[in-house]
């Protein structure tokens, strides 16, 4: 008698044949045949197990000469699922474990910065105590952190001239800071007062030369001439890095030149009495904290028709004072000019324009000295160095201070970059000129941009020589080498 076979869905195991046996082993004609391959066929793929489909593998259809797999293509679908979701699991469990394992790292170094800082609390450095409790109340450095002077301390005076100050976001104290010695207000006479600005539409009742330049000053060097117990005096300047240094201060009359004059002398009397003011007495030059220069239309007739005691200057023509460099009355403290410092050996002895010497070679030009700009007879308001001034007028320093002109219009356009030897030429024989004079040169109008162009000329210029650099850019013009 035959054993009960046990279903294929069992997940027991036994000793039994198994199908495959039993198909092999059994003889079997078309029905029965016919029969397991339905009864195959109705089973459900969850209800078998992995071994019914290793046992029916290799069931042979003996109706054919093949041998078919039945489970292959089965199985093969479902392996490839598995894959499927197995690799998208170790996407999403990578990311998972890297998020958290950053966060984890990113914790540990919070929490090890925050135990750092905490410790510094416990930790005691003797300096950093008396840098930060210094001058506080009950630290016995009350008295002790300021001195009488240190309105400008840490600030180094350098020679740089604030054109159109007033412009400035705080006239006079951005120059100071930036450490420039000259600044210029541009005064306007209306209703028996002046008024600062660049023109007459940007004019307000409030924002004075006394307001914006006198009272400030006063003020400052108040504070940098105190009366103690070791000083009481009043040479002591603006700058506390070098208090023998003297600011200029620049009016450019804007008005008419004769009335205009009149009003500035008169409000400068604050510093006048107060003993600030550079002054020439007797033919001896008095230098003081504040020097006064005028520009613009002020008239050089009316400011120098005191011989004896003047507390004013005048700004003269630059582009008059052209000189060889051979020249007669050469000074003995005069800086020299090395005409071959950019390239081009100047012939300044002078020849026709353009004309190359015999002995010339590309690099040697001859180039003809400028001539001296002619100069009116006393005619009023004529601009800056021209106003109230006469063909034989002799500038020097008993009555100008700077020789200053329009870059622009001495030295003519920039191309390609770079001053040409005859704009050099024309630069060196100005500043000789004026040196020779014992006059500041200063020339304003320069380029401003592009900034590589301005950046070339600044340094041509403080090469060359020039007293004063005429700046709109305070910050640039501090980190200037000089």
């Amino acid at each position: 008698m035959e054993k009960s076979r046990k279903p294929a869905d069992s997940f027991e195991y036994s000793d039994t044949p198994t199908l495959r046996d039993e198909f092999i082993s059994r003889p079997r004609n078309s029905n029965q045949t016919s029969r397991a391959r339905y009864w195959l066929n109705k089973m459900t793929l969850k209800s078998r197990r992995k071994s019914s489909f290793d046992e029916i593998e290799g069931f042979e259809d003996f109706n054919s000469d093949t041998t078919t797999n039945i489970g292959d293509g089965l199985l093969t679908g479902l392996h490839k699922t598995t894959r499927r979701q197995k690799k998208s699991n170790g996407i999403f469990n990578y990311f998972v474990f890297g998020g958290i394992s950053g966060l984890g790292i990113l914790f540990i170094l919070l929490l090890t910065n925050l135990m750092l800082g905490a410790a510094t609390l416990f930790w005691r450095n003797d300096i950093d105590d008396v840098l930060k409790d210094w001058g506080k109340p009950g630290t016995g450095t009350e008295d002790l952190a300021w001195y009488p002077t240190d309105f400008t301390r840490d600030i180094n005076p350098i020679p740089c001239h604030s054109h159109n100050d007033y412009w400035r976001r705080v006239p006079l104290f951005d120059a100071l800071r930036a450490g420039c010695t000259g600044v210029e207000a541009d005064v306007w006479l209306f209703d028996n007062d002046l008024y600062v600005g660049h023109n007459t539409a940007s004019l307000q009742r409030n924002r004075t030369f006394q307001s914006l330049y006198i009272n400030p000053l006063v003020e400052i060097l108040e504070r940098q001439n105190p009366t103690t117990d070791f000083y009481n005096g009043t040479n002591h300047g603006v700058f506390d890095a070098d208090d023998g240094k003297s600011l200029i201060l620049l009016v450019d009359v804007k008005t008419d030149g004769a009335d205009t004059w009149e009003w500035v002398i008169q409000q400068l009397e604050p510093l006048r009495k107060r003993g600030w003011l550079s002054y020439i007495e007797n033919d001896t030059l008095h230098t003081r904290p504040i020097t006064v220069v005028g520009t613009g239309n002020t008239p050089f007739d009316i400011l120098t028709k005191n011989s004896t005691y003047r507390d004013a200057f005048f700004d003269a023509p630059l582009d008059t004072m052209w000189k060889s460099k051979h020249g007669a009355d050469e000074m003995e403290d005069w800086s020299k000019f090395e005409d071959g410092v950019l390239g081009e050996e100047l012939d300044e002895e002078g020849s026709e324009e353009g004309q190359v010497s015999e002995t010339s070679t590309p690099s040697t030009v001859s180039i003809p000295a400028r001539e001296a700009m002619p100069i009116p007879h006393k005619k009023p308001n004529n601009g800056q160095g021209m106003s109230g001034v006469s063909p034989d007028t002799d500038f020097n320093p008993l009555n100008s201070y700077y020789a200053s002109v329009s870059f622009n219009k001495a030295v003519g356009k920039i191309w390609r970059g770079k001053l040409n030897a005859k704009q050099m030429k024309i630069i060196r024989g100005q500043i000789r000129g004026a040196h020779r004079r014992g006059l500041k040169t200063r020339y304003w109008d320069l380029p401003s941009w592009p900034i590589g162009l301005r950046n070339h000329v600044w340094d041509v210029l403080v090469k060359e020589g020039v007293d004063y650099l005429n700046v709109d850019d305070l910050r640039a013009a501090a980190k200037q080498v000089w």
